[in-house]
């Protein structure tokens, strides 16, 4: 069986799904990246737990986790079906590394989980196993829950991350809401934290990127939290010891929110 790669995904909104824009029409083509997977595992920055927790549910509903978007998002469903066994095999790679998991019986799809997959595999009959974040573990512990799941991969199941490389929801709104203009400062430091990042998958410096909150730049412009980054450390750990790391997607909408998207080798 052919090992998959890991991937990150920066997800964007649930309009993504919508509009015709670059990070939608890269998810739409995603399938043609990697071979069909038997299974998906998939950490959201948008199910928040203390600890790590897998999703146990066979058969798990859609959560609308927006609101004010086009009334068409709110009558969308993603049917893909859950994965007990997997997630069983998930909670004991986790347990054995020491992590606690905990599991969850009952969650549905939150836009993080349903919009990318909803647009990369549409017909929803791949299984979708769910991991979550902890908001207060920083990018080495989730870098670790990704390590603990590396043999998945070499079972056919490939393991996502969903968050953004840029997630300034302030900003975003105010220019939305304002019609306003980026100030270009603003933007430089934007543009100077996605080449950072940039920069160190391509010398594959992982220490350097576990450490981003010291050494990237314009960390509190980017990121005035940490959830939406910590999934791409997921799937960095994810890769194994060695893995090359592919920019396979970089867009940009209102001049300035950045969708980098990395597939991990």
């Amino acid at each position: 069986m052919t090992t998959l790669p890991s991937l990150f995904i920066s997800h964007g909104g649930p309009n993504i799904v919508l509009d015709d824009m670059p990070a939608r029409h890269f998810l739409e083509g995603l399938s043609g990246l990697v071979e069909r997977p038997k299974a998906i595992v998939i950490m959201s920055a948008h199910f928040e737990t203390h600890g790590v927790t897998v999703v146990t549910d066979p058969k798990p509903a859609m959560i609308y986790d927006f609101g004010g978007f086009d009334p068409q998002l709110y009558r969308m469903v993603y049917p893909a079906p859950g994965e007990p066994e997997l997630a069983e095999r998930v909670v004991g790679l986790l347990d054995a590394a020491g992590l606690s998991p905990a599991r969850l019986g009952r969650r549905g799809y939150d836009h993080g989980t349903w919009t990318p997959l909803k647009l990369a595999f549409p017909r929803g009959d791949i299984p979708v196993v769910q991991v979550s974040i902890d908001p207060n573990r920083d990018a080495r512990w989730h870098h670790a829950v990704g390590r603990a799941l590396a043999p998945l991969r070499e079972e056919g199941n490939l393991l996502i991350g969903s968050g953004h490389i840029t997630h300034n929801l302030r900003a975003v709104i105010t220019v939305m809401r304002s019609g306003a203009t980026m100030p270009p400062e603003l933007g430089a430091r934007f543009d100077a934290f996605v080449a950072w990042f940039a920069q160190k998958m391509a010398a594959g410096d992982v220490e350097a990127l576990l450490d981003w909150r010291r050494q990237a730049p314009f960390v509190a412009d980017n990121h005035p939290t940490d959830d939406h980054l910590m999934p791409i450390f997921f799937a960095l750990g994810a890769a194994g010891e060695g893995a090359r790391a592919e920019r396979v997607h970089a867009s940009r909408e209102l001049g300035f929110f950045a969708y980098d998207s990395y597939l991990f080798h």
